[in-house]
């Protein structure tokens, strides 16, 4: 049986960013691997941040991240900066 994906919601900002990370990496640290960042109203770079540091959290314990729902504005910036490849998506 399948875990619950770890629900994010609000800004992926540079204001909550460290928060995020944290909480993410936890997380990957307790088993988990999968995101789901539908609740998320707001994104920005620090955002495209976070999901690149919980990937390298996640294959820090062997794991892939994988992330449901992610918002237009981070997969906008992502194409922008030509990163989009990188994304993780489920």
């Amino acid at each position: 049986m399948s875990q619950a994906p770890i629900a994010i919601a609000g800004p992926m900002n540079m204001a909550t960013a460290r928060a995020l990370l944290e909480r993410g990496a936890a997380a990957l640290a307790a088993g988990e691997s999968e995101f789901d960042l539908s609740g998320v109203d707001e994104a920005d770079s620090a955002g495209l941040a976070v999901l690149f540091g919980w990937q390298r959290a996640a294959a820090a314990h062997g794991r892939s991240l994988r992330v449901r729902h992610l918002p237009a504005s981070l997969v906008s910036l992502a194409e922008v900066y030509g990163v989009a490849e990188l994304l993780p998506r489920s």
